[in-house]
C-alpha cells in the first residue's frame, strides 16, 4: 500500500522552535517515560540475576569463549531464523550476497543487537548475524552494539570477516551499578574478540547504556550532576578506566576510543570529562512530540543539551545520537499514540524523510534505532517497545522507502 507521506525531504528540520515552547513537549514528560523504560530495564537485570543465582546453586558454570560460541553457533545455524532472506551466488561464501535494490547506504549508523543475545538465554547464531551484516552493510558503514554477552562481539566481527564488507562497529559493554560480574564478563568477551580479530573494524567501545539514568532511578534522584549522581559517576568511571587499561595492554597498534551512552538528559560531567565520546538516546516519541516536528526536536535537543555541554568541557568529547527513530506499531491500542501522533509505518516514513538526509548534511553522527523489531521486547513490555525496526523481526523490510542521500 502506498504511503501517504506529506512531509518531503526538503522540509528538513521543520518547526524546530515550537516544541521547546510547548508544555506538552517539556523534558518532564520525557523524563517520566525514560524512567519508566529504565524500571523495565531494571526488571530484566533482576530477572537475570535471579536466574544466575539459580544456575550457581545447581553448580552450572557459565563461560563463553570465542571458540565455544562459534562452535555452538555453527551447530544451531541449521535452524536459523534468517534462512533464505539474502541470496548468495555461492551458498558457501557469504561475501557473494546479492544486493537488494530497495536498500540504500543512506544512514550514518544503525543500532543493532543480534537476535538471541539476552543473557543467560543465549540463542544467537553466526548464520543469523551474517544475514544481518549482509543487510546492514547495504544501509550503513557502521553499527553500534549495546553489550557483549552471548559472544555477540566475536559473532559480529566474524560475520564482517566472512562477508568482506566495509563495516566498523562500536562495541558495547552493558554494566549495572549493583553487581560487577556483568561488566567483567563482557569486558573479558570483548578482550578475547579483540585478540582474535584485531581492531581494524572497531570504531570504539561504549561502556554503559543509560547507566546514570538507572543509577539515579535506583537511588531516588534525578540530577546526574548532583552528589548522588557523582557517586554513580565514579562507579561508571571505574569501569571505563578499567576498559581503557585492558585495551591498551593489548598493544593493538591502534588507539580505540572509549565512550559511554545515556539518556539525553542524564550525562554526568565527570564522566564526559574522561571519555572520548558520548552517545545520547533521544526519542521524540517519548517526549510526546508530533512526528511532523520530531526530526527538528531531536536535532535541537541534541545540539542544545548534549553538544553544547560537551564542547564546554576541556576534552570536548565527540557526541553522537545513540538512538533515534519512530515506532511503526503498538502491541496494544492504549499505547498506539504518544498524544499528537501514532506509531505507524507512514509515520516512520515521515521521520526517515525528515531526519536521515538532513542529519547527514548537518554532519550529525547518529545511530538509527533500529535494525529490526525485537520480539522479546514485545513479549515482555508490550506497547511500542518491540516495533522500532526498519525490518520486521523476520528480516523483511517494512512498507517504507529508504531515503536516498
Amino acid at each position: 500500500m502506498p504511503l501517504n507521506n506529506t512531509y518531503n525531504q526538503a522540509q528538513g528540520y521543520s518547526n524546530m522552535e515550537s516544541p521547546y515552547g510547548n508544555a506538552a513537549y517539556s523534558s518532564s514528560h520525557w523524563l517520566e517515560k525514560e524512567q519508566a523504560r529504565s524500571r523495565r530495564s531494571k526488571w530484566i537485570v533482576i530477572g537475570s540475576l535471579v536466574t544466575i543465582i539459580g544456575l550457581i546453586a545447581i553448580g552450572v558454570g557459565v563461560g563463553v569463549t570465542v571458540a565455544k560460541n562459534n562452535k555452538s553457533s555453527t551447530k544451531s545455524s541449521s535452524s536459523s531464523s534468517s534462512a533464505g532472506v539474502v541470496t548468495q551466488t555461492n551458498p558457501n561464501d557469504p561475501s557473494t550476497f546479492t544486493a537488494d535494490s530497495r536498500l540504500k547506504k543512506s544512514f550514518y549508523g544503525i543500532a543493532y543487537t543480534p537476535e538471541g543475545s539476552q543473557y543467560p538465554d543465549c540463542g544467537n547464531s553466526l548464520a543469523d548475524v551474517i544475514t544481518d551484516i549482509q543487510l546492514l552493510s547495504q544501509l550503513t558503514d557502521q553499527i553500534r552494539l549495546y553489550g557483549a554477552d552471548c559472544n555477540q562481539t566475536a559473532l559480529v566481527l566474524e560475520a564482517i570477516k566472512q562477508t568482506k564488507v566495509n563495516m566498523t562497529v562500536y562495541l558495547g559493554n552493558y554494566p549495572i551499578p549493583t553487581d560487577p560480574a556483568p561488566y567483567e564478563r563482557q569486558r573479558d568477551a570483548i578482550i578475547d574478540a579483540l585478540k582474535t580479530y584485531g581492531a581494524d573494524h572497531v570504531a570504539g567501545i561504549t561502556v554503559g547504556n543509560e547507566y546514570m539514568l538507572n543509577y539515579l532511578n535506583a537511588n531516588g534522584a534525578t540530577d546526574p550532576n548532583s552528589a548522588v549522581g557523582n557517586v554513580g559517576a565514579q562507579l561508571l568511571l571505574s569501569n571505563i578506566t578499567d576498559t581503557r587499561t585492558a585495551v591498551e595492554a593489548l598493544s593493538l597498534g591502534k588507539t580505540i576510543p572509549i565512550g559511554t551512552a545515556d539518556a539525553g538528559s542524564f550525562f554526568n560531567n565527570e564522566v564526559l570529562a574522561k571519555v572520548d565520546y558520548g552517545m545520547s538516546n533521544i526519542h521524540a516519541w517519548f517526549a510526546n512530540v508530533s512526528v511532523a516536528e520530531a526530526a527538528g526536536w531531536v536535532n535541537g535537543f541534541f545540539q542544545e543539551t548534549n553538544v553544547a555541554a560537551a564542547n564546554a568541557l576541556a576534552n570536548q568529547p565527540k557526541m553522537f545520537i545513540a538512538e533515534t527513530g519512530w515506532p511503526s506499531a503498538s502491541k496494544d491500542k492504549g499505547n498506539e499514540s504518544n498524544g499528537p501522533s501514532i506509531a505507524s509505518e507512514p509515520n516512520l516514513q515521515t521521520f526517515l524523510d525528515t531526519f536521515v538526509c538532513q542529519a547527514n548534511t548537518n554532519g550529525t553522527g547518529y545511530f538509527f534505532f533500529e535494525y529490526f523489531d525485537e520480539t522479546w521486547k514485545d513479549a515482555q513490555f508490550g506497547g511500542v517497545e518491540g516495533h522500532w525496526g526498519l525490518f520486521y523481526s523476520n528480516r523483511t523490510l517494512k512498507d517504507i522507502t529508504i531515503p536516498t542521500c
